[in-house]
């Protein structure tokens, strides 16, 4: 059996809590690792059936408007729990806005005060959520990913406040 990558990993810690269609593990992934892990439909679509040829995931019930569930298997378990005993590696940040802050000296004062306004906006709301998240979180673990959410989004805030604008 071949390594997993982290986003099939993702896919099979989600499935671990029950049956789930495609759709709803992207709707779910989008709520529990939105602010540091992003999962694209095109990747979940990609992975389950790669998954399920491992013997990782089975299929499920076929759901409405021919969804179908996949089911985490015992196989699936193991490979998930020694994924998570294995080293991480480096963590490597991919941001299209700080990209577009590093080259921000091309565009004009009011371009560039449009793209920090609208990254501003972004991030106030994601730091409101995150501060619910906090407040909300049931456990331990959740709590302390949702708190690094909130420093996340406080310090892009706090990069945005950096950036010349005039």
């Amino acid at each position: 059996m071949s390594d997993l990558n982290a986003t099939a990993a993702a896919l099979l810690g989600l499935l671990h809590d029950g049956p789930k269609t495609g759709g709803q593990l992207v709707a779910e992934a989008g709520e529990r690792f939105g602010a540091f892990f992003s999962v694209t439909r095109s990747q979940v679509y990609r992975e389950l059936p790669a998954l399920a040829d491992q013997g990782l995931l089975r299929l499920g019930k076929q759901g409405p408007r021919s969804s179908q569930q996949y089911v985490l298997t015992a196989a699936g378990k193991k490979a998930f729990k020694n994924w998570l005993l294995s080293e991480p590696g480096p963590d490597h940040l991919r941001s299209p806005l700080i990209l577009r802050l590093v080259h921000a000296g091309s565009l004009t004062v009011k371009q560039r005060q449009a793209l920090v306004d609208s990254a501003r906006a972004s991030y106030g709301a994601e730091q409101e959520a995150a501060k619910t998240a906090v407040k909300t979180a049931e456990d331990a673990y959740a709590k302390a990913v949702a708190e690094f959410g909130l420093a996340h989004a406080k310090a892009v805030l706090k990069l945005l406040d950096a950036i010349p604008t005039a």
